[in-house]
């Protein structure tokens, strides 16, 4: 997704193919929106707006946000919803082969994140399900600058950190899911 190339269908994890095989009426359009979604944020790192962290910051709640409301305009929330639930066990799965996603090995904090702000982006839909694609876009950016998404705590330098501001040595959690990386407000600020 992250080149914009149309997933083939054995490039899926086993969580998504069965999310496709029990929505073939739905698939190719949550396709469709999974690859624009992707480009905007896309276009979203490359300017100020946000914080222009793809991998557990403000462009990543971004992402999933936007992704999950625009999903549940086009295929409705619970289908949305599955849908994220299936990429996140997918993902899961990519930890246990430690395979790449978006360039890094995928743990429980980026999980626990992206599933909390794919919640958030089904909400802002719900409450806003006749906004354009455009003010879905503001209504997202607004969220997570007012700190309603959660990020992954990082320093200045782009160093994990835990709760409590202490720099994460990621090589000490090399094959583990869980690693005290801490979720916080996708407001909060890195010193």
């Amino acid at each position: 997704m992250a080149q914009h190339k149309q997933k083939k269908f054995k490039d899926l994890s086993s969580p998504e193919k069965c999310w496709v095989l029990t929505h073939p009426f739905k698939a190719k359009r949550a396709l469709r929106i999974s690859i624009e979604a992707q480009k905007t944020s896309d276009s979203i790192k490359k300017t100020n707006t946000l914080d222009q962290d793809g991998n557990g910051g403000q462009v990543d709640a971004f992402r999933h946000a936007y992704w999950m409301a625009s999903l549940s305009k086009e295929i409705g929330r619970k289908s949305a919803k599955s849908l994220g639930k299936a990429h996140e066990k997918g993902n899961h799965k990519q930890f246990k082969k430690n395979e790449l996603e978006d360039g890094i090995i995928p743990d429980e904090a980026s999980s626990e994140m992206d599933l909390y702000n794919n919640l958030i982006g089904i909400e802002l839909y719900t409450k806003n399900k006749n906004s354009s694609r455009i003010e879905l876009i503001h209504l997202v950016i607004e969220n997570i600058k007012q700190g309603k998404m959660k990020i992954i705590k990082k320093d200045s330098y782009g160093n994990y950190q835990d709760c409590e501001g202490k720099q994460i040595n990621l090589k000490q959690y090399k094959g583990h899911w869980s690693n005290p990386k801490c979720l916080v407000d996708s407001n909060e600020i890195k010193l």
